[in-house]
């Protein structure tokens, strides 16, 4: 077991991305702790969890409240004993050009960015105290790119490359490695959501947007949570301030 005896804050752990890595962290034999808004969802993958004799805890948290996150953090240090990783998952989708609202601009970045940065900030004191320790933050291939309208999305995106990179710099004294994976299409509930709101069937979007990857096809959560296992573990152990690529060749076309 990969994980075994590791401690693993999921953020945006009820669906998508964030539920595939929580399931797949508890299969590798780590306790985890999923940090979510949404009750119904990140208590009922808590459940699953649960259900298969793992260790789970679920802490209602909106990331974008600095204080929702210090008392959850304060709390899994305290149920588990230590935090050893952390996934800053949870994310906003906020699209638009330059025109969107200045509101929807804090929304975005106050998730996205300094969400990102305050749960890092936290977790970082208890990985400090466990002797150290993996944070993998979610970006995606739209930080890498610019797309039609999607201003606001792509512009916290970027940011969290540079966040990654300069909290690798600042952490490597401490035994943390820090490491991005970034996602190209990904079947989640949220892309479906995207999907409906621009007009189109599920088969029409991947009739139009499968062949932007050279594999022809949208990713599927699971495959991010391997790679954001592989960064999490040992096995990246010489791995820091680097962003894998999980595109399906999208960008290297």
């Amino acid at each position: 077991m990969r994980l075994k005896n590791r401690v693993a804050v999921v953020t945006g752990g009820a669906s998508g991305i964030g539920r595939a890595t929580a399931l797949r962290f508890s299969g590798e034999g780590a306790s985890v702790a999923i940090f979510e808004r949404n009750s119904a969802g990140g208590e009922e993958v808590c459940r699953e969890i649960t259900h298969h004799g793992r260790k789970a805890s679920f802490v209602q948290t909106d990331i974008a409240v600095e204080e929702q996150v210090r008392e959850a953090i304060h709390r899994t240090e305290a149920e588990f004993g230590a935090i050893h990783i952390l996934v800053n998952n949870a994310a906003a989708f906020v699209f638009g050009s330059y025109d969107v609202a200045q509101e929807d601009w804090q929304r975005v970045l106050s998730v996205n960015v300094m969400g990102t940065a305050t749960c890092s900030k936290y977790a970082v004191e208890t990985m400090i105290r466990a002797g150290g320790g993996a944070i993998v933050n979610v970006t995606s291939i739209s930080g890498l790119i610019a797309q039609d309208r999607s201003l606001p999305y792509n512009t916290s995106k970027a940011a969290l490359l540079g966040l990654n990179r300069c909290l690798a710099m600042d952490l490597a004294r401490h035994n943390i490695r820090v490491n991005a994976v970034a996602p190209g299409w990904i079947d989640t509930p949220q892309l479906r959501v995207d999907i409906e709101l621009a007009g189109m069937t599920y088969e029409q979007s991947l009739q139009q947007n499968g062949p932007l990857h050279l594999l022809n096809r949208f990713g599927t959560a699971d495959e991010v949570a391997n790679a954001i296992l592989f960064l999490a573990s040992e096995e990246a152990s010489f791995i820091t301030g680097t962003c894998l690529m999980v595109d399906g060749g999208y960008i290297a076309k």
